[in-house]
């Protein structure tokens, strides 16, 4: 789903800092929480969790988007023609009372009663034109001026430039059986997804260039390996770029090691900054084994493979993959 959600306009400025910024003390409202504490402690051992909101709307037009939304589905916020920031949703529940006490009302009497708990909240700049060239029904005109549910194809498109890892965070979801496979009974679905001949050789030309020899240094951590441990890895994800940039061989990739540094770019952990500084995003301190990595390995790291013909696809990964920091 975009939520449209300006920071230029005060009141939203207000309710981002108050619940998203400074998330939402779960103890504090547990009376008004009821039932929905029990479900929402397991998801945050904290105590506090970001949550937003929306309102019915006239004649209840928001109230049919709000009920296709479910635990695990990813919300961007749209501001000042950009999407600023995403985050999955864990837990959807209503409650009037706690959003009017938490954002009061809207000028039309009404408050952001259809709540939902997010996590997992990364900035991200992706401009209203690239959301028009991803949703096939939006046209040139579209802006997001009202909650806009994004389905099927458009929202893996949407999702794939965003970068996003769906299904890495807990959220609360009670399977029913029938959602299952029975037991003793074999899965019949597609188990593999055809890969193109053209991409697999694009592919190995890629790694043929940056690695001619049996061992090379890993772009990120600097560190030797054998070439099975090195992979060819897009600076700008593959799917984003055009079909010029693809062709761009010569700097559109980077050798990456799969021993943490290629999984910690693709997820946005790690990213080059302009003149090939490593940054490191809060993120991924989180964790101790990804924080031993990246302090041992990264810190204060700068990487050679920063150029000026490069720094157009770093830019795209500081802009769209990186967990950087929430929009101040």
């Amino acid at each position: 789903m975009m939520q449209p959600a300006s920071l230029a306009t005060a009141s939203v400025r207000r309710h981002y800092e108050d619940t998203i910024q400074r998330p939402v003390d779960l103890a504090t409202y547990s009376s008004l929480l009821g039932s929905n504490l029990d479900l929402l402690l397991p998801l945050y051992p904290t105590g506090a969790a970001p949550m937003w909101g929306v309102t019915p709307g006239k004649r209840n037009v928001n109230v049919g988007k709000y009920s296709k939304l479910r635990p695990g589905d990813y919300v961007f916020f749209y501001g000042q023609k950009r999407l600023y920031l995403g985050g999955l949703i864990t837990h959807l529940f209503r409650n009037a009372q706690l959003a009017s006490l938490l954002w009061g009302n809207d000028d039309d009497g009404q408050t952001w009663e259809y709540m939902y708990s997010l996590d997992d909240l990364k900035g991200c700049h992706i401009t209203i034109e690239e959301v028009r060239d991803c949703v096939t029904a939006l046209g040139p005109k579209f802006f997001v001026q009202n909650p806009y549910i994004v389905e099927g194809a458009d929202a893996e498109r949407l999702i794939d430039i965003a970068q996003v890892d769906i299904g890495d965070v807990p959220v609360n979801s009670k399977l029913e059986h029938t959602d299952l496979a029975p037991e003793g009974i074999p899965f019949t679905g597609e188990l593999d997804r055809m890969v193109s001949s053209a991409s697999r050789r694009e592919q190995a030309k890629l790694k043929r260039l940056l690695l001619p020899g049996l061992t090379g240094q890993c772009a990120l951590c600097g560190r030797t390996f054998e070439r099975r441990f090195l992979v060819a890895a897009h600076i700008k994800k593959r799917a984003a770029c055009s079909e010029e940039e693809r062709r761009d061989l010569g700097n559109i990739a980077m050798l990456n090691c799969i021993l943490g540094c290629d999984a910690l770019y693709e997820h946005g952990y790690v990213t080059v900054g302009p003149g090939g500084d490593i940054w490191i995003s809060k993120a991924a301190l989180n964790g101790q084994s990804v924080r031993e990595h990246v302090e041992r390995h990264l810190k204060g790291r700068v990487t050679t493979w920063w150029n000026h013909e490069r720094e157009r696809y770093y830019s795209w990964h500081r802009s769209h993959a990186y967990r950087s920091d929430l929009p101040a």
